[in-house]
């Protein structure tokens, strides 16, 4: 402490600095706790007592080997007739989602969480206003997703929006559905 005394005294030029130096000074003589001693005095207490023997290591008990003798029962990696009936796969109809297409912003919302309010025609092609439950407008047309079924626009009319979407009927089987939005005013 003597040393930071003598470098105040020779901090004349910057009284500023004296001032942080001397806070500085009295904060770190704070943080010194005398309540640290006595967990110095602990922990040597600890570390002076002698180890105590180690518990051995469990022994692992032996498993008997189990001979396997077919005799009369089933080939465990052969397919048994049931087992074939689940896994064969029904016919393709030819009808199934595209996985490499990228999606449009609409086929994250479900066809009750999006409104129809409006339409509006351009160069001759009808496009049609659809409003998400957050109040932002999207503007699709003819050929356009929308709806978490892989719904593609088929036809807009000034009140009604017509769409096919593929949905899944089991696994691995696909099948087409007509769906529509109306206009809500």
């Amino acid at each position: 402490m003597r040393s930071a005394v003598l470098r105040l005294d020779r901090c004349r030029s910057a009284p500023g600095l004296r001032i942080v130096m001397a806070s500085t000074l009295v904060l770190v003589a704070a943080c010194a706790d005398p309540g640290m001693s006595e967990l110095e005095a602990y922990a040597g207490r600890v570390k002076a007592r002698p180890a105590g023997p180690l518990e051995p290591v469990p022994e692992i008990a032996l498993v008997a080997p189990f001979p396997y003798q077919p005799n009369e029962r089933r080939d465990p990696f052969a397919m048994d007739q049931q087992a074939a009936d689940v896994a064969k796969k029904p016919e393709p109809n030819g009808i199934s989602p595209d996985p490499m297409r990228p999606k449009e912003p609409l086929e994250a919302f479900s066809l009750d969480s999006l409104r129809m309010v409006g339409t509006l025609e351009q160069y001759g092609t009808r496009w049609a206003l659809i409003m998400t439950r957050e109040g932002i407008l999207h503007r699709v047309r003819t050929g356009n997703y929308l709806g978490r079924n892989y719904g593609k626009i088929i036809r807009i009319d000034l009140t009604e929006l017509l769409l096919t979407e593929i949905v899944e009927k089991a696994p691995g089987e696909w099948d087409q559905r007509q769906a529509s939005m109306t206009l809500k005013q």
